[in-house]
């Protein structure tokens, strides 16, 4: 079920993602701190540090992205053609490795985080859930520069 709600919440993702093209993707409207790229980059980044860096596994996204995309960053230079097709190709084959590994039993353990919402995550169980929740708020996020694109 973690699986399904995260790939069709991507696909959503996506769906807007395509609409745009790369100049309107690295655009920050009035109002708002990021852009749909960033979004996107950001809940893959998420994802990866949520479930993977947590539990004690390697990533699988480029490191590279880490620090442009994690909680407290925001679009510093527009992202060009390679990394948005970058960003693309990992929007549901990072899905689709969790599943792999989550049922191979790769997530044994799980080092304590404390999110900003005030929940803190002990499991990838409680991760998985909460990521859950944290992709379709920045879908919302998505829709609303949307709006104003």
């Amino acid at each position: 079920m973690h699986f399904d709600i995260l790939r069709q919440t991507r696909k959503n993702q996506l769906s807007i993602i395509e609409q745009y093209d790369l100049d309107q993707l690295n655009t920050i409207p009035d109002g708002f701190n990021n852009n749909l790229i960033w979004n996107l980059g950001h809940v893959i980044v998420t994802q990866q540090l949520l479930c993977y860096k947590l539990s004690g596994n390697r990533l699988q996204i480029d490191t590279n992205l880490v620090d442009k995309y994690r909680k407290g960053s925001k679009p510093e230079a527009p992202v060009d053609e390679a990394e948005f097709k970058q960003l693309k190709d990992y929007v549901f084959s990072t899905v689709d490795q969790m599943e792999v590994d989550f049922n191979a039993g790769l997530f044994k353990s799980y080092k304590p985080y404390a999110t900003s919402f005030g929940i803190t995550l002990d499991s990838i169980e409680k991760a998985m859930n909460f990521n859950n929740s944290h992709e379709a708020m920045h879908l919302g996020t998505m829709i609303a520069l949307c709006k104003v694109l």
